[in-house]
């Protein structure tokens, strides 16, 4: 068993294809004509606020959470777009022209075995980058911290694959330098694909650390010279198929004494016991052994890496979200409530009525702001509109109900996310699903963690016949009310 830990999420995280393709070609030429991705966009603050919900503490997705020097959130832009969010502290990019460069050279870079960047934030002393999400956890919590099954062997060796094309594509694109690789930079996409963090292909800020590990893992030449070079690259990625090899974070010196000693039985995972040949592993080990090379010039490149990990594949034919057991499309939905089922249905009956049933109980959770405002004659006017607009609400007349809503929106002297839920369902009901989109997102601005929210979103989103990010909303939704009903 694991240590049953769910704390450590991805930092960063776009889909791919259902099934892994290993050809042994390079994968230098897959451009980004072959990815669903946006051309690199420079984003305001706001655009970031409103696509996180505020910084919410609930969409932190980084190790350490709000307690990391540079945090890593979850969030959605206005097209639906899922994107990690990486805030820096604020003295990390004194140099503003600096800071976009790099952000500008690695936005360029666009490939199938990269999570992606798609943007960056440089605003008055605000540094923040935007990568695609990826949804399925790091290969540190696969691989350390597992809860239901330990990473399989064929899996294993797809990583380490996937990773070499990862570093042999950013090296023919002249980004061959990758700071602090490790199990925590490589995350899982949708399809569970493994895939290379973007955020370490920029060059740290103004620290100079390269790398955040313990230096018993650091490249011995870094220790001498406190530079990363390609050849480091190489070393650190050695300490990963030491890491995939043992499904332990070995220090390399240890790891070579039981090299050395042909003592192999203690350098392997108990858990992948009957999966793979003597051959096999000696060779994975023999690969390990040339990257972790004292001197930096007899480490491999990227290319050779791949060239020797290629023919090591085993179970090409079974994608990766099968060989990790992770449930995938429709099979991945879990168990939903009414409200979730009645979102697949897109019953807008049954969900009038379980809106209705709720009340304003949920806006007590939520952050709502009152204005100065409220306490003059315009509070008695604001008010009015609400309970004209709840009337309209009860007797199913939605179009009085979208006006009404919308004279108490627009006052602003009072946030609700129940108002913005109601008016978005109004929406729908007039066949109206993209406003119904904008209100339902607007909830969740205001209120994070609310599963109605994202079960609108979702009714949204199928009325716009976009199933597939319906069904991630469902499934979101679905987590949150989980949590909630646990709580309770």
């Amino acid at each position: 068993m694991g240590c049953g830990c769910s704390n450590l999420s991805a930092c960063c995280w776009g889909p791919e294809v259902d099934g892994p393709v290993l050809e042994t070609q390079s994968v230098e030429n897959e451009e980004s004509n072959e990815l669903d991705l946006p051309a690199f966009h420079e984003y305001t603050i706001e655009q970031l606020r409103m696509a996180t919900s505020g910084f919410a503490v609930e969409n932190i997705v980084s190790e350490h959470g709000e307690k990391a020097p540079n945090v890593v959130y979850k969030g959605k832009l206005e097209d639906q777009r899922r994107i990690a969010v990486k805030r820096f502290n604020r003295s990390a990019w004194p140099d503003t022209r600096q800071f976009l460069e790099e952000a500008r050279a690695v936005g360029q870079l666009r490939n199938t075995r990269l999570a992606n960047l798609l943007g960056c934030c440089c605003e008055s002393d605000e540094r923040l980058l935007v990568a695609e999400y990826m949804p399925n956890d790091t290969l540190a919590k696969h691989l350390f911290h597992w809860e239901t099954q330990p990473m399989k062997w064929a899996m294993r060796l797809r990583v380490a694959l996937y990773l070499a094309q990862a570093l042999e594509y950013c090296t023919s694109k002249g980004r061959a330098l990758y700071h602090d690789l490790n199990a925590y930079r490589i995350v899982f996409d949708d399809d569970c694909n493994p895939r290379l963090s973007c955020f370490g292909l920029m060059k740290n800020s103004r620290d100079g650390k390269s790398y955040s590990t313990n230096l018993a893992f650091t490249p011995p030449e870094y220790l001498r010279t406190g530079r990363v070079t390609a050849e480091s690259v190489m070393y650190s990625f050695g300490t990963l198929l030491l890491d995939l090899l043992s499904g332990k974070h070995i220090p390399p010196s240890h790891a070579l004494d039981l090299i050395r000693d042909r003592n192999l039985q203690m350098l392997t995972d108990s858990c992948l016991e009957g999966q793979f040949s003597n051959d096999e592993g000696t060779e994975l080990v023999r690969l390990a052994s040339r990257c972790l090379q004292y001197e930096p010039r007899e480490r491999p490149n990227p290319k050779s890496l791949v060239a020797a990990l290629v023919p090591l594949q085993k179970d090409t034919e079974v994608p990766s979200h099968v060989l990790m057991g992770i449930p995938h499309g429709a099979a991945a939905l879990p168990n939903l409530s009414p409200f979730g089922e009645a979102c697949v249905r897109t019953d807008l009956t049954a969900i009038h009525e379980i809106i209705e049933s709720i009340g304003y109980k949920d806006d007590e959770g939520a952050a709502t702001e009152l204005s100065f405002q409220m306490w003059t004659n315009q509070m008695q006017e604001t008010l009015n509109s609400k309970k004209k607009g709840d009337v309209a609400f009860r007797h199913k007349d939605f179009r009085a109900a979208i006006e009404c809503y919308a004279q108490f929106i627009d006052v602003g002297t009072m946030v609700s996310p129940t108002v913005f839920a109601r008016r978005s369902l109004s929406y729908l009901m007039n066949d109206m699903p993209q406003e119904a989109l904008n209100d339902a997102a607007q909830a969740q601005v205001i209120f994070p963690v609310w599963h109605i929210a994202l079960y609108l979103q979702a009714a949204a989103l199928f009325a716009l016949g976009k199933n597939d990010e319906a069904q991630v909303a469902l499934k979101e939704g679905s987590v949150l009310e989980s949590k909630r009903n646990a709580s309770a």
